[in-house]
């Protein structure tokens, strides 16, 4: 591997601009960027419908057919014509793959998915987690999805409790707390959106360049 290269991922709150505080920096630092990209490249390479596994994306499901699969796949698993044959752990391992490979080919952001656990083993890595205070969190949601103020902060309370279930049960760490990533940014405290990309930018300077 190109020992140039460096990866950041950032986890995030819903509303918090995680997702485009991450674009950005991967914009002014002119590496790769991947959220939803991971999805499509792991359907891609797995044969999956990538509207099936969107729908499964960082959410911690058990219900679906335990037993039937194991981690070690073969052709049949990939063209498995019913969907139902394919338990969590298995997308996870699938997601998982797809991020170490992405990681390997250049320095990227990657947003969400466990990023953080799966490439701890590698080095020049950097974990963020972007959080932001209620009331920007609210505000944002609302405008974005056109929603009443009490719809958002249900909105928020349920991707939380995905996210923080799907990261909890995959990397035995806790979805948020100080003691998962090596740095916390509230971006309500930081300025917004722009100033918080900014502070990531010049850390990766700082770390990485």
């Amino acid at each position: 591997m190109n020992s140039d290269i460096f990866t950041v991922c950032i986890g995030r709150q819903l509303g918090s601009g995680g997702r485009d505080i991450a674009s950005i920096v991967a914009k002014e630092l002119g590496i790769s960027f991947y959220d939803k990209e991971i999805i499509f490249e792991a359907a891609r390479q797995s044969g999956l419908d990538p509207d099936f596994l969107e729908k499964k994306d960082e959410k911690h499901l058990l219900s679906v057919s335990n037993g039937l699969l194991s981690l070690a796949f073969g052709a049949s698993f990939y063209h498995c014509e019913d969907f139902n044959c394919i338990n969590q752990d298995a997308l996870f391992k699938i997601q998982s793959d797809t991020i170490a490979q992405l990681a390997s080919q250049g320095s990227a952001v990657f947003v969400g998915r466990c990023a953080d656990y799966i490439l701890r083993d590698r080095e020049r890595v950097l974990s963020i987690f972007v959080n932001a205070d209620m009331d920007d969190r609210i505000a944002r949601i609302m405008k974005k999805n056109n929603l009443s103020a009490d719809e958002a902060a249900e909105q928020l309370r349920k991707t939380d409790k995905a996210r923080a279930d799907y990261y909890n049960y995959y990397t035995f760490k806790k979805w948020g707390y100080p003691s998962s990533y090596d740095v916390l940014l509230n971006s309500s405290r930081l300025g917004g959106v722009e100033a918080t990309a900014a502070k990531i930018v010049e850390m990766c300077k700082d770390y990485f360049l």
